[in-house]
């Protein structure tokens, strides 16, 4: 069932947890990867494309979180997806880099916070996928990325989601950040 809802408003995330409820009669698994992403080196980025995407990607995934919670059990499971640059900056990309940044903080607070309730909530990191978001990319700032990458190559969506699914059905882990980029992450060393 696809329920469409603009993350960044609540009144529209709490609709779709309705639907979903009145569908379902129950939330087991939460996966945040709505995202938005708006480039520009500093003093290019504007003030409304900084805001979209801290309201889409970290606003937006607490919204989510926050309605679907009081419907979790014992058992349940949030998964954010995060982002190499959320732990490595790249040239031109503050708003997005921030934000992933803040889904981190936002997945260790809450992993703590719902704890306690035996909800896990821990943050899967893609490495580069070609995606719609990253469809904009030049060839030659592809193979450059590709080059960097220690398995060689791009990842594949079901590869991504065959992490999620894995993450959400570990039990004795919360609050963890899981790499599914291909070692890129291991060759920038930034993760520990």
């Amino acid at each position: 069932m696809a329920c469409r809802a603009d993350i960044s408003r609540r009144d529209q995330v709490d609709e779709a947890v309705s639907r979903i409820l009145s569908r379902w009669g129950r939330i087991d698994v939460v996966v945040n990867n709505a995202g938005a992403h708006r480039g520009g080196k500093l003093g290019r980025l504007s003030p409304e494309d900084w805001q979209t995407v801290i309201d889409t990607n970290l606003t937006g995934a607490l919204n989510v979180i926050t309605a679907a919670s009081a419907e979790l059990k014992a058992g349940g499971a949030v998964i954010n997806i995060g982002a190499v640059v959320g732990f490595r900056g790249f040239p031109g990309d503050a708003a997005y880099a921030a934000s992933k940044a803040g889904i981190a903080g936002l997945t260790r607070a809450l992993a703590i916070e719902l704890a306690p309730r035996g909800i896990t909530v821990n943050l899967v990191i893609p490495g580069l996928v070609l995606t719609e978001m990253t469809g904009a990319l030049s060839e030659k700032a592809l193979e450059s990325m590709r080059k960097k990458i220690p398995l060689g190559r791009f990842g594949e969506p079901e590869e991504i989601a065959e992490v999620v699914e894995w993450t959400a059905r570990a039990r004795y882990m919360t609050g963890a950040f899981v790499p599914a980029d291909g070692g890129l992450m291991s060759s920038f060393g930034v993760l520990g």
